[in-house]
């Protein structure tokens, strides 16, 4: 059978499954959110492209200059998410949801199309080996290893923002960045803040609600950025272990 995907839009959005591994009968707040905050953006040309299945197989992309990171470029398009996982990898999807986003990306006269990436792979990020294979390119790295990932049709190339690269901040704390667009993080967010009341961890959130907050972010961002004794550490979700990792460096 061959494989079908939709695009979410503005008039099926409420009723399809928006690719993520919760699973849930009932309205997930993480999963909600996700919705409203893609509601919003679809009409900015966001594009959320799924297999028709409860699966884990989608790629979401933007217009850099509406995407919620700190990276400047003309005419370029975004991506945030290509994901395959469990018993859909190695069926060729991948390729199919990167092939329809560089022919969109083509068709709409783009300059080209970028990512972020990292000289080690990061556990929450696209993986750059697979966009490497389509000819991406570091254009632009951060002094810990953070790349920006691009394949130009016109030679033109995007940036991180100068602020991106400080990578450093006033406060001391334990310091979150973060945007509810992952279905994930809401939960993740209620579950550092419990541990680091129940340990007695200071802890400041900082939601990142506007375009303008995205492209002013002192660190790289997919959609969280974590830093401790004002330094940037990582765009990984946390958990308890991961909490304790950083504040026992």
């Amino acid at each position: 059978m061959e494989a079908t995907f939709t695009n979410i839009t503005q008039e099926n959005i409420t009723q399809e499954h928006l690719c993520c591994i919760i699973r849930s009968k009932k309205p997930h707040p993480g999963v909600e959110a996700k919705r409203q905050w893609l509601s919003a953006r679809i009409k900015e040309g966001h594009i959320f492209r799924k297999l028709n299945a409860k699966s884990v197989v989608f790629i979401e992309y933007a217009p850099l200059e509406t995407a919620w990171v700190p990276i400047t470029g003309d005419n370029y398009y975004y991506i945030y998410c290509l994901w395959v996982s469990g018993e859909y990898k190695g069926k060729g999807y991948g390729k199919m949801l990167m092939e329809y986003c560089l022919d969109d990306a083509r068709k709409k006269g783009k300059s080209g199309v970028c990512m972020i990436g990292a000289k080690k792979q990061k556990a929450w990020l696209s993986d750059q080996a697979f966009a490497g294979k389509y000819g991406f390119q570091t254009v632009d790295t951060t002094p810990d290893g953070y790349e920006l990932l691009a394949l130009s049709f016109d030679g033109t190339s995007p940036r991180f923002t100068q602020n991106a690269k400080k990578q450093h901040i006033g406060n001391q704390e334990l310091t979150i960045y973060y945007d509810i667009q992952c279905p994930f993080i809401p939960q993740k967010i209620e579950t550092i803040k419990q541990y680091c009341e129940t340990n007695h961890i200071p802890l400041s959130l900082n939601q990142v609600d506007t375009l303008q907050k995205a492209k002013e972010l002192p660190c790289v961002f997919n959609n969280w950025g974590v830093f401790y004794k004002g330094k940037f550490e990582t765009v990984n979700l946390l958990d308890a272990a991961g909490i304790q990792r950083i504040l026992n460096k």
